[in-house]
């Protein structure tokens, strides 16, 4: 079966940087879009980005220019580069992935999900 798994998650100050990784197995990754989100303690799941099996990327307005997201499909791997990371980023990151969609901030459009990451940023 499809896994996603994610890893990369932790604690930084404020100003730092992470970067998540999410595998997947079980999937011929190259022609799955794959996306992040994130859920904040008491706050509803949010889209954070996407890329296309093209490599089209896409990101929410909250992390343009701070998140890089990117993929490796020889190693079935998707990446998010966190930089100058604030307390408002704190959450439980998730990795989705889609053989298709019409609208990547929809949650309920994915096919798979991992378990997720945490990522806490201290001010």
């Amino acid at each position: 079966q499809v896994q996603l798994v994610e890893s990369g998650g932790g604690l930084v100050q404020a100003g730092g940087s992470l970067r998540l990784s999410c595998t997947a197995s079980g999937q011929t990754f190259s022609v799955y879009a794959m996306s992040w989100f994130r859920q904040a303690p008491g706050k509803e799941q949010q889209f954070v980005a996407t890329i296309s099996r093209k490599g089209d990327t896409d990101y929410s307005e909250s992390v343009k220019g701070r998140f890089t997201i990117s993929r490796d499909n020889a190693k079935n791997t998707m990446y998010l580069q966190m930089n100058s990371l604030n307390p408002g980023d704190t959450a439980v990151y998730f990795c989705a992935s889609a053989q298709t969609y019409s609208d990547a901030t929809d949650s309920d459009e994915y096919d798979y999900w991992g378990q997720g990451t945490v990522v806490t940023v201290s001010s």
